[in-house]
C-alpha cells in the first residue's frame, strides 16, 4: 500500500459488496462456479491489497479483480470445454436484451482469443454498457487509451469476421 492511501478493510468490502461481486461473476460464468470464483476474487484482493492505488473507489478495484478472475477462468480451455459440454453456454453469453444478442454472442466467441486487456475492456463496454470515461476510471488509465483499445477490439472483430468459416458475420460494433 502506498503512503498516504487509506488502508483497505477487506472485511468491510466483503460484507458490503460480496453480492455485487457474485452478480458480476454469475453474469460472466453462471451460477455453478459463482461461489468458487467470488472466493478467488476476494482472495486475490487480499493478496494484492498493495495494488490498490486509490485512484478509483475500492468497489471499482474489486469489480476489476472479479472481472479478471472470470476472464482467466473462461480462458481455461479444459474447464470451459467441460462446462460447455455439461451445461451449455455460460451465462455471460446469454444476452440481457434482444438488441445486444448478436454482439454478445459474437464477442463470446472471441474472448478466449483476445489479449486480456481487450477482453476486459470489451466486457466493460459491450456487456456492462460502461462509457469510455467509466472504463478509464475503473482501469486507472486515460479515456483516450480506452478509445484506442476499443478501436483495436473493433479491428480484431472485423478481421476475425472475414469469411474464413471460423466465425459468423460480425455485428456492427
Amino acid at each position: 500500500m502506498q503512503q498516504g492511501l487509506p488502508a483497505l478493510d477487506l472485511g468491510v468490502l466483503y460484507r458490503d459488496h460480496h453480492r455485487m461481486v457474485r452478480r458480476r461473476v454469475r453474469r460472466m460464468v453462471g451460477d455453478e462456479q459463482a461461489d468458487e470464483l467470488v472466493q478467488q476474487a476476494f482472495a486475490q484482493a487480499l493478496a494484492r491489497q498493495e495494488t490498490y492505488r486509490g485512484e478509483a473507489s475500492p468497489v471499482a478495484w474489486l469489480y476489476q479483480i472479479a472481472t479478471r478472475v472470470c476472464l482467466h477462468h473462461l480462458r481455461d480451455g479444459k474447464r470451459r470445454a467441460a462446462l460447455l459440454a455439461a451445461h451449455g453456454p455460460p451465462a455471460w453469453c446469454r444476452p440481457d436484451s434482444p438488441s445486444t444478442a448478436e454482439a454478445t454472442a459474437f464477442l463470446g466467441q472471441l474472448w478466449s482469443r483476445l489479449p486480456a486487456e481487450l477482453a476486459e475492456i470489451g466486457t466493460y463496454h459491450y456487456l456492462d454498457g460502461l462509457t469510455q470515461t467509466e472504463i478509464a476510471e475503473v482501469l486507472g488509465c486515460s479515456r483516450r487509451t480506452v478509445g484506442h483499445r476499443l478501436e483495436a477490439l473493433r479491428a480484431r472483430v472485423r478481421k476475425d469476421a472475414e469469411p474464413t468459416g471460423r466465425l459468423h458475420a460480425a455485428p456492427s460494433l
